[in-house]
């Protein structure tokens, strides 16, 4: 039997959307969390017995399977498996995202990884995230350089003079296409020659970059996995939801913070779906990205969200 206790290491590091969806049971669509007349849980929501498994040992949600003997059943009619109902302390979920959201401890971090892999300052890269500037990602045949960031009316005007002969975005996809662009090896050998050169600042700010570079090259990791498609979701038993004396639930903060990132998710997606506005789309993308952002590390970026910790 594995012994917990017992390794010589433990290594850290990125997760592809891939690994992501293998550790996950299923997709939690739904921000609801229990029926509060059955206090049951939701199905698809974020306490799902079909995704986390039961909340009961040996017992399916609609309770036609009961009793040990039917170990490993997963019932035709509610889908859930019966087994022990601590698997909900270690079964996954996640949400697929209907944009792409950078990850902020290594876009806020300090040194802000994102920003020496791209060689580009947290305060542009600010701009891009969260729809304030347009950034270049391919000049095509125009003067404009890789990078370059744009006002929403040097985009508008370049766009009437050039047409569809550059590239630019805004937001967490714009930094994923950069990203992607970046070839490793490449970057090394130019890094590595810049050095050689390059003295005072430049060279401080070449060997912070080559630093983390190199740490992508040896890990094998993937810049672009700093910017997410598939968000995971921990298991219930760890953002526990308690029923108190008089009918009231006390519940993790998490929970919260977990349905609003579902229920801006939700919202864009109907958005695109019925091809609103780019103007209304750019904010909903905003709104979702700061809700991924309070959920991983909130009030790392202005105010925290600060949310009830009982409900009726």
């Amino acid at each position: 039997m594995l012994d917990v206790n017992n390794f010589e290491y433990m290594k850290i590091g990125l997760a592809s959307p891939e690994k992501i969806r293998s550790w996950s049971r299923g997709e939690v669509k739904k921000p609801e969390t229990i029926n509060y007349r059955t206090l049951k849980p939701e199905k698809e929501g974020l306490f799902c017995e079909r995704i986390f498994g039961p909340q009961k040992d040996w017992e399916c949600h609609c309770g036609k399977y009961k009793r040990v003997r039917y170990k490993g059943v997963v019932c035709d009619r509610c889908g859930v498996e019966v087994t022990r109902a601590k698997v909900r302390r270690e079964r996954m979920g996640h949400i697929e995202l209907a944009a792409p959201v950078s990850h902020i401890w290594y876009f806020k971090g300090i040194p802000s990884r994102m920003g020496l892999a791209l060689d580009m300052s947290p305060r542009s890269l600010e701009e891009v995230i969260y729809f304030a500037s347009y950034v270049v990602t391919d000049p095509g045949e125009t003067p404009l350089e890789k990078k370059q960031l744009l006002s929403e009316k040097e985009y508008r005007s370049y766009r009437e003079k050039y047409g569809y002969g550059f590239q630019a975005g805004m937001g967490a996809e714009a930094v994923k296409k950069l990203l992607q662009d970046i070839d490793v090896e490449k970057e090394l050998e130019f890094l590595k020659e810049e050095l050689r050169t390059a003295q005072g600042q430049r060279r401080n700010r070449a060997i912070k970059r080559l630093e983390v570079i190199e740490a992508f090259r040896n890990s094998g990791n993937n810049p672009e996995w700093m910017v997410m498609e598939v968000l995971p979701v921990i298991p219930p038993e760890l953002r526990p939801m308690v029923q108190l004396d008089g009918g009231r639930f006390a519940t993790s903060d998490l929970n919260d913070l977990y349905r609003r990132v579902i229920n801006r998710n939700n919202r864009l997606k109907r958005l695109l779906d019925l091809g609103a506005p780019d103007i209304i789309v750019q904010n909903e993308k905003r709104m979702l990205q700061e809700a991924v952002d309070a959920l991983i590390d909130n009030g790392r970026r202005g105010r925290p969200v600060t949310v009830l910790v009982t409900v009726h």
